[in-house]
């Protein structure tokens, strides 16, 4: 028989207390009828099924005509199982997940997601599951936090593989590298747009675009040292040049090979001057 959606998220009982329920249903016989919703599907009594299944004998249904029937499912299943406060508490995470809520402590108001018509469960929340199951506000936190940084835990903490607190402690690293690459990304956007851009589009990782920006500014301040150990050697020389007969001394002959003074290297020379002094002038350099 298919099961209600919700009821699915509750663990299957395990073979030791699947052998416990078959013994007592043999001895006593079925005293707590399989409950179904208006759909045939199970809201509660999987355990149960499954025993009357194996001892073949024939179970007794009711059907739910009450409203919230994610709500009832979860209530009398986790009330009935002896669960941890954790386990209960990312049942319920995920449940309202599952039902197109917004989970808990998210700052946004509970709802169906676009696309769905309307919510089962418009007269119920998880805060009554939350009331009657007595997990408090801070567990449910933790595990709406997992569901959001680790869902890749959701299960196991589940399933009692992983405790809850664990699972959290994961999680919430994650959301403090969320919260980091974040604000990184909103750093590289500022000094380079175009950076940033190609890793929102996937071209790049951050740590990528990172160490690009760091190997172009590498790159700049050593055209920078360059640049200004040239300008350095080159201008003061000549500054010491004028008014003396050094120009007037000038022997091609004496000239390096490659490096002769000609009129077509003084004027290049001179209009390399008139832009210095105009870019000195727009730097405000002494």
């Amino acid at each position: 028989m298919e099961s209600h959606p919700t009821n699915v998220l509750i663990p299957p009982l395990d073979e030791d207390d699947l052998a416990v329920l078959m013994h007592d249903i043999q001895e006593n016989g079925l005293l707590q009828p399989i409950v179904l919703d208006r759909s045939g599907r199970i809201l509660d009594g999987r355990g149960r099924l499954a025993a009357c299944e194996r001892l073949r004998i024939e179970p007794a249904f009711v059907t739910y005509d009450g409203t919230g029937t994610d709500t009832y499912s979860l209530s009398v299943n986790l009330k009935r199982r002896s669960f941890s406060k954790g386990i209960c508490a990312m049942i319920t995470v995920k449940a309202r997940a599952n039902l197109g809520y917004a989970c808990p402590d998210s700052g946004q108001e509970a709802r169906p997601e676009s696309g769905q018509a309307s919510c089962p469960d418009s007269g119920h929340t998880v805060r009554d599951i939350e009331e009657q199951l007595g997990v408090a506000r801070a567990v449910i936190g933790r595990a709406n936090v997992v569901w959001q940084y680790a869902p890749e835990l959701v299960d196991s903490v589940i399933s009692g593989a992983v405790g809850l607190d664990r699972a959290y402690e994961t999680a919430r690293q994650k959301k403090a590298q969320t919260a980091s690459a974040e604000a990184q990304l909103a750093k590289l956007r500022a000094e380079d747009p175009a950076l940033a851009a190609r890793v929102q589009e996937g071209e790049l990782t951050l740590q990528g675009a990172w160490a690009e920006r760091r190997a172009r500014q590498e790159e700049e301040i050593r055209q920078r040292r360059v640049a200004t150990q040239l300008l350095c050697e080159v201008l003061p020389s000549l500054a010491q040049a004028r008014g003396s007969r050094t120009f007037a001394l000038y022997d091609p002959e004496f000239a390096p090979p490659g490096r002769a003074v000609t009129q077509e290297v003084i004027e290049h020379a001179t209009t390399a001057l008139a832009e210095m002094a105009s870019v000195w002038k727009e730097r405000n350099l002494p």
